[in-house]
């Protein structure tokens, strides 16, 4: 097989990619490791940045999220029995962020890929990258019984945080950078109403938790646990009540309540893998970084990721030019600090610390009444939420 670019992966990173370069004729291939019911299913992320969003649009795999997306205006702070609206259009010029679930939208973009092409193949395992500092690198992968090997222009590894891709890089060719943290989140969906037009984040001192949702009827929340928590170790029933005992306020509040459908727990870490390309492999997503999910980045990091990726290669085919894909590395790195900052800050204000003292608690209480009290906080904080600009 030959193809210009070859995309291990066949998620959200991915799969954009695909459809930023099916626009301007550069042939692809996708290579996704999983069933096509296994990725339909997986559960992720839901927020959406403003960016995110337009690219959706701009590669025609809008329509549904559309009309079932659920526009934000901002997020409300919880803390000291307290709530606070931070406005996103009113401190950003009017930019929003979107509820609308992973799941979601790689239905929508496998939809698009299999009615028009470039090729999408489905439990095609990729095995190694090889001669990736060559201009014809060969990923090899299992599909249908066999090994095959697939010769590319460019290899786009978007295969994820266990994925093969970033084992190409030699010894000696990159660093990375982690932070784990002393905390992980216990997460449920729930077929029930959300409690709330728009997220919660609440503070206390029995621990973190967010009120987000999925659609009109289902709930998705999350409650900080310590590390090594299983999820059979919090029935229903004392997961509401913590849950409820988070959210508290002295206000006319209630917190709905209805079945539980899925439960997990996520373990918390931060994590960057410099530099983001060695040739002609070029990391895109958890292939290259992952950020605690507190500032609901993953998933928008992973899409300016490939937008940059994208520009580079639709200039390289236009132009012939090479000038942004060999800056891909540090514009996109100088975004993915940023966005890593933001996260480890908003974890630090939100999260009890299994370690702090009083000094720590009166530390965070501060953070967040400077972002309540002052416009020009508030403002910062919109902006990095509601998403950073590309870096080009």
């Amino acid at each position: 097989m030959r193809t210009t670019v070859g995309i291990i992966g066949g998620g959200p990173a991915g799969l954009l990619l695909a459809r930023l370069l099916h626009r301007p004729g550069i042939d692809c291939v996708v290579l996704e490791a999983r069933t096509r019911e296994y990725v339909e299913r997986r559960q992720r992320a839901g927020m959406l940045e403003q960016g995110t969003v337009d690219a959706l649009h701009e590669v025609g795999a809008a329509e549904r999220l559309a009309a079932e997306g659920l526009v934000h205006q901002g997020i409300e702070l919880r803390f000291d029995r307290e709530r606070h609206h931070i406005d996103f259009p009113a401190l950003t010029g009017g930019r929003t962020v979107t509820i609308y679930a992973q799941t979601e939208i790689v239905k929508d973009l496998v939809a698009l890929q299999l009615a028009e092409g470039p090729p999408l193949l489905f439990e095609a395992e990729a095995l190694a990258v090889e001669k990736p500092e060559s201009d014809k690198p060969v990923i090899r992968f299992r599909h249908e019984g066999r090994e095959q090997a697939l010769t590319c222009d460019w290899v786009a590894g978007c295969d994820g945080f266990h994925g093969i891709s970033r084992d190409a890089f030699p010894a000696g060719a990159s660093r990375s950078y982690a932070r784990d943290y002393p905390h992980s989140w216990l997460g449920i969906m729930a077929e029930v109403a959300p409690s709330c037009d728009e997220l919660i984040y609440a503070r206390g001192e029995r621990g973190f938790a967010l009120h987000s949702m999925r659609s009109p009827t289902v709930s998705r929340l999350y409650l900080q646990v310590p590390n090594g928590t299983a999820p059979h170790d919090w029935p229903d029933d004392r997961i509401w009540d913590e849950l409820a005992a988070r959210f508290a306020i002295d206000a006319d509040w209630t917190l709905n309540r209805g079945p539980v459908t899925a439960k997990s727990v996520t373990a918390m870490r931060g994590y960057v893998h410099e530099p983001m390309r060695y040739g002609r492999l070029l990391l895109a997503g958890d292939a290259a970084h992952i950020v605690p999910p507190t500032g609901a980045k993953g998933l928008n990091l992973a899409v300016s990721d490939v937008r940059v990726l994208a520009r580079g290669l639709i200039e390289l085919h236009r132009a012939g030019s090479t000038q942004l894909l060999d800056r891909y590395s540090e514009l996109c790195l100088r975004r993915v600090w940023q966005v890593s900052r933001f996260s480890d800050d908003m974890t630090k204000m939100l999260h009890a610390q299994p370690d702090g003292d009083a000094f720590d608690d009166r530390m965070q209480l501060a953070r967040l009444r400077r972002i309540t009290a002052s416009r020009h906080a508030a403002a910062e904080l919109a902006a990095n939420y509601s998403g950073l600009p590309l870096p080009v």
